[in-house]
């Protein structure tokens, strides 16, 4: 990962906490999804001062389209009341905004509300006395508080061991296949017939070089999670010992073994004459696409956004495997929830609480499904998407969302286990 901004970097090093903190890698795990519902009813705002709205702020990630989801639904929730204004600011990267909060809750400046990506998810958990648990936050804002009514899989992954929930699911993604429409005719490729399997990905990046319909044939951001870690997954094959990781911590990583090995040689074989194009470790190769320099892109579904946005004739897939049996498997979305720190006054975890609620309507979850690409965090807001059409014109999605509802719950690793997480250095 890039380093964080300058003054936001522990001096010990990236996600370091104390000196002796656990690193944390930019893994991306799977969390199963079954029913999730709204929390409660806000049962008022008791000895609120409605002479002023409380400002909330809102610390978080998102780029491009999505920070304009973002923003927009600050603006909705801010409009739909007058005793709370969320005010999000938008700090870089995944880890440069965890850096931030880190950096912020040492100078006793922490926002209310700060979004974490799930690689993240171990130091916040760590963070004895940083944060408060979002049922806790709930609680204080006049709702009830049923953890039954929650997804089993973020449950699990958000929780303390006794079922507490710790924090409050924003986004959830899943690796897929972009493809321009326009620069697959040039290259005398069929656009209505995305690549399924890697060798016809390769065949297809290599036509449109070799045709002149684009300076590149493919290209990936996220390497590590889509190209790693979802090429494991999806092809049902182990990159490390004892279930991946998730047994325990003595693990033996397989990731130099024949199948990762002859994947990323032929991706280099593809670099050699420009036919892949390296973009960045994180998600820079989008620009890469939207631009039209690559007629192809493995990248998350949350970069729908910029996509759509770019103006593109695009198709989209399902990310391409190696055929063999018990193949493709499943993938592994990413994605990240919303913490909130310890210190604030008791209006603000009110206001929190309030926005939580309003983020857990369907009519919002189901938007955000589907301007963003993020899979619904509930099943209510999957059946009214199911229901409004949305799947039948964009049948892609209907599957992506379809393989995640229909995993079984698995177990749910912790970025770092309790041992060695630290609490937040204030000095």
């Amino acid at each position: 990962m890039e380093a964080a901004q300058a003054g936001l970097e522990d001096p010990a090093g990236p996600y370091r906490l104390h000196g002796k903190g656990r690193n944390i890698h930019e893994n991306h795990y799977c969390i199963s999804s079954h029913r999730n519902r709204p929390v409660g009813r806000l049962f008022g705002n008791d000895g609120l001062d409605a002479m002023a709205a409380t400002e909330i702020q809102w610390w978080h990630a998102m780029t491009g389209a999505n920070n304009e989801v973002v923003d927009q639904l600050a603006k909705e929730f801010n409009d739909s009341q007058s005793d709370y204004k969320i005010v999000p600011v938008f700090k870089g990267t995944y880890p440069e905004t965890l850096n931030a909060g880190i950096a912020a809750f040492r100078a006793k400046q922490p926002p209310a509300i700060i979004q974490v990506f799930d690689a993240g998810s171990g130091v916040m958990m760590g963070a004895q006395g940083a944060i408060v648990p979002v049922a806790d936050v709930l609680t204080k804002g006049g709702y009830k508080f049923d953890k039954s009514e929650y997804l089993p899989g973020i449950v699990a992954y958000y929780s303390k061991p006794d079922g507490t929930m710790l924090s409050f699911p924003y986004n959830s993604s899943s690796p897929i296949l972009y493809y321009n429409k326009d620069i697959f005719q040039k290259a005398g490729l069929d656009a209505a017939k995305p690549p399924k399997t890697w060798p016809e990905l390769f065949d297809a990046a290599r036509k449109i070089k070799t045709s002149g319909a684009a300076s590149c044939g493919f290209t990936s951001t996220w390497l590590t999670w889509i190209q790693t870690e979802n090429l494991a997954a999806w092809n049902n094959v182990s990159y490390g010992s004892n279930e991946n990781g998730l047994g325990g911590t003595d693990v033996k990583l397989a990731f130099n073994s024949d199948f990762f090995v002859k994947h990323f040689q032929s991706i280099a074989d593809l670099a050699k004459d420009g036919t892949f194009r390296y973009g960045g470790r994180t998600s820079e190769a989008k620009q890469l696409f939207t631009s039209g320099e690559c007629g192809i892109l493995t990248e998350s579904s949350g970069g729908l956004g910029d996509i759509i946005k770019s103006g593109m004739n695009y198709g989209i897939g399902q990310l391409p495997y190696y055929e063999g049996d018990g193949r493709p498997q499943n993938t592994i979305p990413g994605g990240a929830s919303l913490w909130v720190f310890a210190g604030k006054s008791d209006a603000e975890y009110k206001g929190t609480a309030a926005f939580f609620h309003f983020l857990s309507q369907t009519k919002i979850q189901a938007r955000l499904h589907q301007v963003s690409g993020y899979l619904p965090v509930t099943l209510a807001a999957y059946d009214e998407t199911k229901k409004s059409g949305f799947y039948e014109k964009t049948p892609v999605a209907r599957r992506r969302s379809s393989r995640c509802w229909a995993r079984h719950r698995r177990r749910i690793p912790r970025a770092c286990g309790s041992s060695t997480c630290r609490r937040f250095a204030t000095s």
